[in-house]
């Protein structure tokens, strides 16, 4: 019985060592356990920058659960020089369009396996882009690996031999070095950074307004592009004008100082003069200032002359006494006209006289 089962397995391992000529070797065999992908499975392409020691077979997880497995990793992409890792995934498993892969390995020396998963969101943001389809392509900025064990040790080696902790030590007795003895002033010092950001915490209103007018200014300015250009380069004409005239410029500075200066001598020579003629000129500006409103009522009598402003409120009807001069002329013969224009025959005057 036992002989027969040996034959029988001998008979296995060959025909699958010649059913496996033309195949891709040995990921080609099927391996007891795995992931079960169901009956409509569906395939992913993942493009990562470094795939690391990725092997086909390898396993497909989401949230620590397999769902699928490496089926094939080849260079692809724009540059010819992107993995480009094809996964087979259970038909049942759900993910958004927008997905992302990384390469993680399942313990400290274990093997390596592929994580999908759903991108970060903040609560305000939906998921609106759809599910993960047969044939989507999850591209190289969806991707990420985490850091390998050699690399987490060499980085504590170079620490260790010579570097960061022989740089603190170093830190450390500089620090001593300008602490020990300028405590006092290290004290006052901190005592003022605490004033300092106790006074700024207090115009945190007045801090914010001002960064919000100044981006208010910034998105003006930057609605205005084309106006501020085209007034600069309007302005080039002028300041090229300026510059040709510079000479001309300064020559009229230099006459304009010149020109104060005699003024401000002229002044000063006739400083006297006019100190003499303003005391002069008070008493009849005092005496403008006695007459009051009296100056001014009278000058109101020259453009009605010779009938005042009471002539104004009269009615029609009212009598006004009127003496009038007429001197005679050198001609007696003549009669002096009329003062009023005569009634008309047979009426008589009613008006005032």
């Amino acid at each position: 019985m036992i002989r027969r089962a040996a034959v029988a397995l001998a008979a296995a391992i060959t025909l699958s060592g010649c059913s496996a000529v033309g195949t891709d070797g040995i990921y080609d065999l099927p391996l007891p356990g795995g992931a079960d992908l169901g009956d409509h499975p569906y395939r992913v392409t993942v493009q990562f920058a470094d795939v690391l020691d990725l092997v086909p077979q390898a396993a497909v997880k989401v949230n620590d659960v397999v769902v699928g497995r490496v089926e094939s990793i080849a260079l692809g992409g724009e540059d010819g020089w992107t993995a480009e890792v094809v996964l087979a995934v259970n038909g049942d498993v759900a993910l958004p369009a927008d997905a992302v892969a990384s390469l993680r390995q399942s313990s400290l020396l274990g093997e390596k396996f592929v994580e999908l998963a759903e991108p970060y969101r903040e609560q305000s943001e939906l998921d609106t882009g759809g599910r993960l389809a047969d044939g989507a392509m999850i591209t190289a900025d969806r991707t990420n690996r985490h850091t390998e064990v050699e690399e987490v040790f060499g980085a504590l080696s170079m620490l260790l031999n010579g570097g960061g902790i022989g740089q603190l030590q170093t830190i450390n007795r500089e620090l001593s070095d300008v602490m020990t003895g300028n405590e006092t002033e290290i004290k006052a010092f901190l005592a003022n950074v605490d004033e300092l950001v106790t006074e700024l915490d207090g115009h945190r209103g007045d801090i914010t307004a001002a960064l919000d007018g100044l981006n208010h200014l910034t998105t003006t300015l930057a609605a205005r592009d084309e106006q501020i250009k085209g007034a600069l380069t309007d302005l080039t004409p002028g300041l090229r004008a300026l510059t040709e005239q510079r000479a001309a410029l300064v020559t009229m500075l230099q006459s304009l100082d010149s020109l104060s200066d005699v003024a401000v001598d002229t002044i000063d020579r006739a400083r006297e003069d006019m100190v003499a003629d303003l005391t002069a000129i008070a008493p009849v500006l005092d005496r403008l200032a006695d007459a009051g409103q009296d100056l001014p009522r009278a000058l109101e009598i020259l453009p009605t002359f010779p009938y005042t402003d009471e002539v104004l409120e009269g009615l029609k009807g009212d009598y006004l006494n009127i003496f009038v001069t007429l001197p005679p002329s050198d001609d007696y013969e003549t009669p002096l006209p009329p003062l009023l224009p005569l009634p008309p025959a047979g009426t008589t005057s009613t008006g005032g006289r």
